[in-house]
């Protein structure tokens, strides 16, 4: 007689189905925000090279000897406010803090498709959808956390805080 493997019970092969959605959801989200963050940040940083170019080349030109008149004096005002565009950009750039988003949301995203890959493979009668529900919900917060502690100093403990340490 040969062994043959127990089918799923239905609802336990839709309650992994509503998991694998989610996590499908929220990697969907995070690779989506991750090329956001990405755009932003190089962006920013093109830009912050072209504008120190242009202030170098602006003002070399304005402390020429050649240059007079009416185009020396908009060589004049035209190279703070240059300097002032790269401090505005750089400034931008340093509290929307898109590089560190880009790289912890390509973590996160790369961490969820791990998991989800390990709920795929495991039958479906193995699996507590609850408790995988949970650890997603807890590596989303855990991503949020680290998000908000970064940008403002706050929002929960950091990172490499243990959700125990206090019990």
């Amino acid at each position: 007689m040969a062994a043959s493997a127990a089918a799923p019970i239905p609802e336990q092969e839709a309650a992994r189905q509503i998991v694998l959605k989610r996590y499908d959801e929220k990697i969907a989200y995070y690779w989506k925000s991750s090329q956001s963050n990405k755009r932003s940040y190089k962006a920013t940083r093109y830009l912050l090279i072209v504008l120190g170019a242009i202030v170098t080349l602006v003002s070399s030109l304005a402390a020429a000897n050649f240059v007079k008149g009416w185009l020396a004096t908009t060589f004049a005002i035209f190279t703070p406010v240059l300097a002032a565009s790269m401090a505005i950009v750089s400034g931008v750039s340093q509290a929307f803090q898109w590089g560190a988003a880009w790289s912890d949301m390509v973590i996160t995203a790369s961490r969820l498709e791990k998991e989800r890959d390990r709920i795929a493979v495991t039958p479906a009668a193995m699996l507590n959808p609850v408790n995988e529900l949970a650890l997603l919900d807890d590596m989303v917060l855990a991503e949020t956390e680290g998000f908000f502690q970064r940008l403002f100093g706050s929002g929960g403990p950091s990172k490499g805080a243990s959700p125990a340490a206090g019990s």
